[in-house]
């Protein structure tokens, strides 16, 4: 088998990456650069193919636990530790950016941001961006949590926080552990609850996403606000 030094070399994730930047990269080609090396017999681009053919999907990999991440060939203790570490820097560098007082500019930042924040739960959790009139973020909380199936979502509690940080907009976000980023007839029932309450108080929803697998489902870019 050829290995990864005897590619050409515009065809070597690492350099391919310096050359033309992550975005294109395909997901294999990301995870052997986490790897770094293979096994006998595989490079870590082929070793990268198996895992997430294993795994089912990069996201099913991020969030296996250590037991079930360890188990598979080419990984253990080391690397989910790397990859925890990678995973919480992530989190942590999309929360500075938004920190308190910065004004959301970009839809894209925001998704990167909301996905960061709720990706790895195997709950519900209903979460909510409290904006000032010029769109700078005052807090984030996680207001609900749920089973794997559903969170039970208060109107008047969210609007009660809402007041408490004197919001002048707020975007909501919540996760589907199944990986489905469609909303259900419910989210749409709660959301149009929430926008009811919301709107008696001059409190303007900008948006509603659902974390799933791919891109965040958007409420207001399907006009369903």
């Amino acid at each position: 088998m050829m290995g990864i030094n005897n590619w050409p070399e515009d065809e070597r994730p690492r350099e391919k990456l310096l050359q033309r930047g992550p975005a294109a990269l395909t997901n294999a080609e990301l995870l052997a650069i986490f790897l770094r090396t293979g096994i006998r017999g595989k490079s870590a681009v082929d070793l990268a193919r198996d895992l997430l053919d294993h795994f089912g999907s990069l996201r099913a990999l991020l969030n296996a636990d250590q037991v079930q991440f360890c188990q598979s060939p080419g990984l253990g203790s080391a690397k989910y530790a790397q990859l925890q570490a990678v995973l919480e820097m992530a989190k942590r560098h999309f929360s500075e950016i938004l920190q308190k007082g910065d004004a959301l500019t970009s839809p894209d930042l925001t998704r990167a941001y909301l996905t960061a924040q709720l990706r790895g739960y195997t709950y519900e959790v209903f979460a909510c961006l409290f904006l000032d009139n010029q769109h700078r973020v005052i807090q984030i909380e996680e207001l609900f949590r749920g089973t794997i199936d559903n969170a039970s979502i208060y109107p008047r509690e969210v609007v009660k926080r809402a007041l408490y940080h004197n919001a002048a907009a707020v975007i909501f976000a919540h996760n589907h552990p199944s990986g489905i980023n469609e909303p259900s007839r419910a989210d749409q029932q709660i959301t149009e609850k929430l926008k009811q309450a919301l709107n008696l108080l001059d409190i303007r929803v900008l948006d509603h996403f659902i974390i799933g697998e791919g891109i965040p489902y958007s409420f207001a870019e399907h006009g369903l606000l």
